[in-house]
C-alpha cells in the first residue's frame, strides 16, 4: 500500500493554503514560509513535511525538511545555509547530507580514507540527532515517486537502494510508517508484474472484503463494550509487499493467507489488552499456531502487540492485533517517538541510556545487513572493527580505535584527567585498566589529586594504553622527570623482559650505535622515558643472540580453496532487465560473480575482482547488484585461455588431444612464436559448462610437456 498525499493530488492547493491547512502552531507555518518563494523545489520539501508531520516530528525537522531540497539543488555550504536559515536549520541538513555515505555501503571497496571517514561521521549523525535520519527516509520516499516516470535502469537503482538499506533501518529503528513504504515502493519498482498481480488480487475481493471487515469490527466493538473493556476496534490497511513475503515464505495462496482480513485492537491499558484478548478467544475459536505474544517477548526492535488469528463468520480466518495506543505509537513512530526536543532549539534531551540504546538498533541493522549478503563485510572492518564508540556520562558520544582502555577514555577527554586517574566505571561496574571498551558503553573516571601515571603505562604488552596520543602524553609526562629515575626505570623495564628470554641485559651495549647512544645508560633512559620501546630493543636483541628458527620446523600455510556455487543467472531484484556476461572477464557457472547495472544494456555480470568492474564500482557504487548463477546444465560458457610454451613440434596437438578427451569445443586458437627464446603463447578459446571443468582442463594443460604457464582471461 502506498500512501497519496495532497501533493500527489492532480489539483493541489497553492502553497499558502496548503501550509494552512496544515494541523501545526502559527509559530512553525511563519517558518515555514520562508521558503514559500521558491516554487521549483516545494513540491519535495511539501511532501516531506507532510510525512515528518504524520510522525510527530517537531518545527526545526519541518523546516530542514523544506528547505532541504533548496539547498541541495543550490548546493549552498554550511555558512549559506546557516546565513539563511539559521544554526539549528544548517546543522540538520548537514546531517541529512552526510547520510549519503549510507551507499557507500554498497560500494566493494570502501576502504578508501575519505569514504570510511565519511562512514564515521554518518554514523556519528545518526547517534547525535535521528531527526537527520528520519528526514532522509522521508526524502529517499519522495524519491521513490518522483522516478515513477523515469528509465528503468534509474527506477531498480533507487529501489534497490531503499529495500536492501533504508526499509530495513527503518524496520531496526521501529519505524512502521516509513518501512511499509518504502518496502511496497521499491518492490513495485523491482518486481513490477508480481506487484500488479497481487494489487489487484486486493482490488478484485475489496467490497466484499471491507463489507466483512466492517461488520466484525461493529460486532466485535459492541462486545468489547458490554465487557467495559476500554479499548478502540480499527480496520488494519494491507502492505503488498508484506503480503507477497508472508505467501512466499508458507507457500501459501493469496486466499490462504490469514492477514487478507485484519484489524487491531487499541486498549487504553495493558490489562484491557489481555481482557480484549480473552473476550475474543471466547468469542470465536482461535488457531493455536498463529498466536504470537510480543507484549511479554517483544521483537528486537522493540516492538510489542499480540497477534491472533480467529475463525469468524462464515468460516473465514481473520488476523487481530491488540495492544495499548503507547504500543501503537511506538510501532509506528519508533525511535522517532522517543527522542523529544525543546521548540525552536537543538537542544538534545534524550538520556544518555535512550542514545545508547539508538546506538545499539543501528549496530543491530549493520549486522544484520553485513549477514543478509546485501552489504560487503568491509563496512563492517572499516567502520565497525576498528573503532568503538562510547558515552561520557552526560551522553557524549567518543569516537576511539578498537582495542581501546579506559585509560585511552580518560586521556581522550584531557591529558590531566589520564594523569590522575585512579578507576573506572563501565555502565556503572568497576573494571580494570586493561579492559578493552566495547561500542554502546558508558564510561565514568575515577581520579585523584595525588595520582600520577605508571611506567607500565607505556608498556604495550601490558594493555593498559591503546592509542598512540595516549601513549604519547604518558611518554611526556615521565621525560620531563629526572633522568636518574628515567634510568634507572628503563633499566629495571629492560632486564625484566631480557630475563623472559634469557639474554644478559650487558648485551644492551651491542645496540648503542643503533639508537644512536653513547652508553647503556642513554639508552635506559631513552627506555625510561619512552623515547625508546623496550619490545624493540628486546627484539632486536634476539635477532642477535638468538639463533634463526629451522625453516623446515615452521607451520605451512594451506591457502582455503575458493567456494565453489553449484546453484542452477538470477539478478536479484531487477525488474525485467537483461544479464549478459561480461566479456572483458569471461565468468563462468561456478566464478563468484558481481552484477553491474550499465544504462541500456541491462545487467552486466562480471567474475568477482575483475579489474573493469572495480574500475566502474568507484564512480557508481549504487550500481553494483548480487546476482547468482542459474543457467540449466545444457548453457556453456566460452573463455580464452593464454598459454605460455616452450615452442616445440606437436604441443599444440597435445593440447587438442586433452581438449577432446574432456569433451571440451574448441573454438578458435592464435600461436604467435618467439624465436629469440624459443617459445610461444598460445591463445585457446574454448566452451565449457562450468569453473570445474575449466579447473580441471587447465591442471591438464599444465601437465603437457613444454607448458610453462596458464592464465585465464
Amino acid at each position: 500500500m502506498v500512501s497519496i498525499r495532497s501533493v500527489h493530488q492532480s489539483t493541489r492547493p497553492p502553497f499558502e493554503q496548503w501550509l494552512e491547512a496544515l494541523p501545526v502552531s502559527d509559530s512553525t507555518k511563519e517558518k515555514l514560509k520562508r521558503v514559500s518563494d521558491q516554487p521549483d523545489i516545494l513540491l519535495i520539501g511539501q511532501e516531506m513535511v507532510e510525512i515528518l508531520h504524520d510522525l510527530h516530528m517537531d518545527d526545526e525537522t519541518l523546516q530542514a525538511a523544506l528547505v532541504y531540497p533548496y539547498c541541495d539543488i543550490h548546493q549552498l555550504d554550511a555558512p549559506a545555509i546557516e546565513a539563511k536559515f539559521g544554526k539549528p536549520i544548517a546543522e540538520l541538513v548537514l546531517g541529512v547530507r552526510k547520510m549519503d555515505a549510507i551507499r557507500t555501503l554498497q560500494s566493494r571497496n570502501p576502504s578508501d580514507a575519505g569514504q570510511v571517514e565519511n562512514l564515521r561521521n554518518m554514523l556519528l549523525t545518526m547517534v547525535e540527532d535521528v531527526r537527520a535520519v528520519v528526514i532522509k527516509m522521508a526524502e529517499r520516499i519522495c524519491t521513490l515517486h518522483q522516478v515513477k516516470d523515469k528509465d528503468e535502469e534509474t527506477r531498480v537503482i533507487v529501489a534497490r537502494e531503499c529495500a536492501t538499506i533504508y526499509a530495513p533501518l527503518a524496520n531496526r529503528l521501529g519505524i512502521g510508517q516509513l518501512k511499509w513504504e518504502l518496502e511496497d515502493l521499491s518492490f513495485r519498482y523491482l518486481h513490477p508484474q508480481t506487484y500488479k498481480r497481487v494489487a489487484s488480487m486486493l482490488k478484485e475481493k475489496r467490497s466484499d472484503r471491507e463489507r466483512y471487515i466492517s461488520d466484525f469490527v461493529t460486532h466485535l466493538q459492541q462486545t468489547l463494550d458490554k465487557e467495559n473493556i476500554k479499548a478502540e476496534v480499527i480496520g488494519r490497511p494491507k502492505h503488498i509487499y508484506s503480503i507477497y513475503k508472508k505467501m512466499q515464505k508458507k507457500q501459501l495462496d493469496f486466499e490462504q493467507l490469514f492477514d487478507i482480513r485484519a484489524l487491531r485492537i487499541i486498549a487504553e491499558r495493558l490489562q484491557d489488552c489481555y481482557a480484549a484478548l480473552g473476550t475474543v478467544h471466547a468469542q470465536f475459536r482461535h488457531i493455536p499456531n498463529e498466536f504470537d505474544d510480543y507484549i511479554a517477548t517483544p521483537k528486537q526492535n522493540g516492538y510489542q502487540s499480540i497477534h491472533t488469528v480467529v475463525v469468524g463468520p462464515q468460516g473465514k480466518s481473520i488476523e487481530i492485533q491488540i495492544r495499548t495506543q503507547k504500543m501503537h505509537q511506538d510501532a509506528e513512530l519508533g525511535v522517532a517517538a522517543h527522542w523529544k526536543y525543546k521548540e525552536g532549539s537543538s537542544t538534545k534531551q534524550a538520556s544518555a541510556d535512550e542514545r545508547v540504546n539508538w546506538l545499539r538498533k543501528i549496530l543491530q541493522w549493520q549486522e544484520e545487513m553485513a549477514e543478509s549478503g546485501n552489504l560487503v563485510e568491509e563496512f563492517r572492518s572499516q567502520v565497525f572493527e576498528d573503532r568503538v564508540y562510547v558515552f561520557t556520562p552526560k551522553g557524549d558520544v567518543i569516537d576511539l580505535p578498537q582495542g581501546a582502555t579506559p585509560l585511552d577514555f580518560a586521556y581522550y577527554i584531557h591529558s590531566n584527567i589520564g594523569h590522575r586517574c585512579t578507576g573506572a566505571k563501565i555502565n556503572g561496574r568497576i573494571v580494570p585498566f586493561t579492559y578493552k571498551l566495547q561500542t554502546g558503553d558508558q564510561v565514568s573516571v575515577l581520579t585523584s589529586k595525588n595520582a600520577t601515571p605508571s611506567r607500565d603505562w607505556m608498556h604495550p604488552g601490558l594493555g593498559y594504553v591503546h592509542t598512540a596520543r595516549a601513549r604519547a602524553t604518558v611518554h611526556s609526562y615521565f621525560k620531563k622527570q629526572d633522568k636518574d629515575k628515567n634510568c634507572e626505570a628503563g633499566k629495571e623495564l629492560l632486564e625484566r623482559e631480557l630475563n623472559k628470554v634469557n639474554i644478559a641485559l650487558k648485551c644492551a651495549n651491542d645496540l648503542l650505535d643503533k639508537y644512536n647512544v653513547k652508553t647503556a645508560d642513554d639508552l635506559y633512559a631513552a627506555i625510561g622515558t619512552g623515547d625508546v620501546r623496550v619490545m624493540a630493543v628486546v627484539n632486536a636483541l634476539i635477532q642477535k643472540h638468538a639463533p634463526p628458527p629451522d625453516e623446515s620446523q615452521l607451520p605451512k600455510t594451506v591457502k582455503p580453496r575458493a567456494k565453489k556455487s553449484n546453484q542452477p543467472i538470477i539478478a536479484e531484484g531487477v525488474g525485467n532487465l537483461l544479464s549478459t556476461l561480461a566479456k572483458c572477464c569471461q565468468p563462468v557457472a561456478g566464478d563468484d560473480i558481481v552484477g553491474y547495472i550499465t544504462l541500456g544494456k541491462g545487467v552486466s555480470v562480471h567474475k568477482d575482482g575483475c579489474p573493469q568492474l572495480e574500475n566502474l564500482l568507484k564512480s557508481h557504487p549504487e550500481r553494483e547488484i548480487e546476482v547468482t548463477w542459474a543457467f540449466n546444465n545444457a548453457t556453456a560458457f566460452s573463455t580464452t585461455l593464454d598459454v605460455q610454451s616452450i615452442d616445440r613440434n606437436g604441443i599444440l596437438r597435445d593440447m587438442t588431444t586433452e581438449l577432446s578427451n574432456e569433451k571440451i569445443a574448441l573454438l578458435g586458437v592464435n600461436s604467435i612464436s618467439n624465436k629469440k627464446d624459443g617459445t610461444a603463447l598460445i591463445k585457446l578459446s574454448v566452451e565449457v559448462p562450468n569453473a570445474s571443468v575449466l579447473s580441471k582442463l587447465i591442471v591438464r594443460l599444465r601437465n603437457i610437456k613444454g607448458v610453462l604457464d596458464i592464465k585465464r582471461h
